[in-house]
Parts: structure tokens; sequence; C-alpha cells
């Protein structure tokens, strides 16, 4: 059996492989484990493996959502595809943000300050992504992803230096134990708090893109949606996700009659194109923070990301509660804690 660097390296000749699975990998999602063993990998190749039962657990199929345990056996079939290396593009951007855009940062975790316009990771012809220029730039092969945010989305994403800090925190986010806060701009007056529970499912399009719709078959999903600042045209939202379903605040916020602003995939396109003409020229929607226990230390993190300027800019223009008191404390500091 050729060595495990041989093929996380490209080699088109590897052959199948087999893989016994550690201590440190159980509980993880099948789907998940192999995104890391075949980097580079589109993940609609992946499924597609899947799907095939080219990919075996013990000799038998799996579905993506299985979760390995100690001592499992995985059969990788032979894949063509070479490891996807970052462009120059994504590398120039990530030496920005490693500069200006590091929100902590200690022996196991990264938190960054994602910028809108970068994919979290390479696939679906995407040639690299943040994590990929993270890993090569810091020289850590061993950076993984804890969570993600869609392309167009900018905020708070946290990366994990460890994988016993991976384990911990996908755990965490399992129980709904970690607070997560998004900064939305939605379309229309939003005067009231509301709640979104739809079901939601998701499925792949041809190329590996993934879409989401409401469903009585979806899981269940659901997101408490706050006004800060009302406008007639958009208003902003604190929106809270307890679960972390795909493009859930976007299709919930859909299904709510209040479409995320500048919401390409879900979003309404004449409402874009007249705030795209007011000055909102990306999607309205900012990871603002983080709250969760730290997975060695066990003191309560909070992080927190500042609102970009572009989109502090479009909020000021298009809501009429811009200069209200809770606003400015928003673009100034963050959305903060408090309940």
């Amino acid at each position: 059996m050729k060595d495990k660097q041989a093929f996380a390296n490209g080699d088109a000749h590897q052959g199948v492989r087999r893989l016994k699975v550690g201590e440190e990998f159980a509980g993880q999602r099948l789907d998940n484990f192999l995104a890391r063993e075949l980097k580079g990998v589109p993940r609609g190749h992946v499924y597609r493996l899947l799907r095939t039962g080219q990919v075996r657990v013990n000799g038998g199929r799996r579905r993506p959502k299985y979760r390995l345990a100690d001592g499992d056996e995985v059969r990788l079939p032979p894949v063509r595809l070479p490891e996807r290396e970052p462009s120059t593009g994504p590398l120039k951007r990530t030496e920005a943000l490693l500069a200006s855009g590091i929100l902590f940062e200690d022996k196991v975790l990264l938190a960054v300050n994602k910028p809108p316009g970068m994919p979290v990771h390479g696939g679906s012809g995407l040639n690299g992504g943040l994590i990929e220029a993270l890993r090569t730039l810091r020289k850590e092969p061993e950076l993984e992803l804890i969570h993600r945010l869609d392309r167009d989305t900018s905020g708070c994403l946290l990366i994990a230096r460890r994988r016993s800090a991976l384990r911990a925190l996908h755990a965490a986010l399992r129980e709904g134990k970690v607070d997560k806060r998004y900064l939305a701009l939605l379309v229309g007056r939003v005067d009231q708090p509301f709640v979104a529970d739809a079901p939601l499912e998701r499925y792949v399009k041809r190329g590996g893109e993934r879409h989401v719709t409401v469903s009585r078959e979806g899981k269940a999903a659901k997101t408490f949606f706050e006004p800060l600042a009302s406008g007639e045209r958009a208003s902003l939202v604190l929106a809270r996700p307890a679960t972390g379903r795909t493009h859930q605040i976007r299709v919930h916020a859909l299904e709510a009659g209040h479409p995320v602003a500048g919401d390409s995939r879900y979003g309404d396109k004449a409402a874009n194109r007249q705030l795209r003409d007011l000055g909102l020229r990306r999607l309205g929607l900012h990871a603002a923070s983080l709250c969760f226990e730290h997975p060695q230390t066990g003191e309560n993190l909070s992080i927190e990301a500042p609102l970009p300027d572009d989109l502090a800019a479009a909020i000021h223009a298009l809501t009429a509660g811009a200069e209200n008191q809770t606003l400015r404390f928003i673009r100034s500091q963050g959305p903060g804690i408090p309940p």
C-alpha cells in the first residue's frame, strides 16, 4: 500500500486505500472524514462516491451522515483528481486577512473575520479557498474548518488547529451550545420579532451546488429574528439560528416574506436591483458573533466581528433608524452578547 502522503499530493495512480479509524476520528461524520482524506476533491464528487457504493465502511455502504467509530475500516477507491492548490487570488486575499482580520488565536483555535466573496474551501469549480490558503501561508496542514460560512457572507469563522478542539466544538454545535448571532439586512419593513421554524431540505444540483428548500420531509430548523432598525425598503435584524442547517437564515427569511437583501440565489431580484442602485452591492448577511465554551480551558469565549464598512454604509442609507443608539453600538463594537 502506498503511503498516505502520496495520495495527498495528488498521485493519479494511487490505488484502493483501506484506512483504520483511530480514536481521534471517532464520532466524525463520514462525509467530513472523506473531505479531509480526499482534499481537493469537490464535495459533489465525494457524495457521488458514497451514492455509488465506491466508499465502504466495514465492507458495507453508509450514508454521508454516518458517524465513524474507533476501529472502523474505510475503503477509499482510486480518485484521479489531484489536490487543488489555492490560486494567487485566494493567497493574496488571505495574506491581507492574516494582517488585519484575526479575531482570536491560541494553541488550538483560530478565528478570522472572513470577507464577503471569499469561499471558505475549494470545490465546485473553485481553485482553492480560505482554508487551503491558510494551510499554505501558515504552513499548518492540519487546520480544519469548525463550521462554514456561505461565500458571500462575511464575519466570524472558527478554525481548529487541533483535532481535539474540532471534535469538541462539533459536539457543542450539535448540542446547541454555540450561540451564533448574525446581522441580516432584510427586504421590506420588519417591526416585530418573529420566529421561523419551517423544516429545510437540502439537495445538490449538478456540479455540486447546494440548494435548500422548505419541505415537510426536511430537517427541523429554527431561527429567531429581532429587528434593530427598520426602513421602508430594508430592515436590519439580529438573526439567531438555533440549528445549523445549510442556508438556514436565507431560506427562513425568504419563507417569512423578507428575503435577505442582495441574495442572488433566494432573494427578490427586482428588490435587489433597486437596493444595488442605492448602494448595496453584496449579500446583506454578516456573522457578527460566536459565544461558546473553550474546548481546552473551559472559559466562556465571546468572539465578535465588526461590520464591514460597505455593509455598514448600506445599512445607514437604507434603514430609517440607522443612527439610533442600538445601531451605533453594533456598528462600532459588534452585537455584543446581551440576550
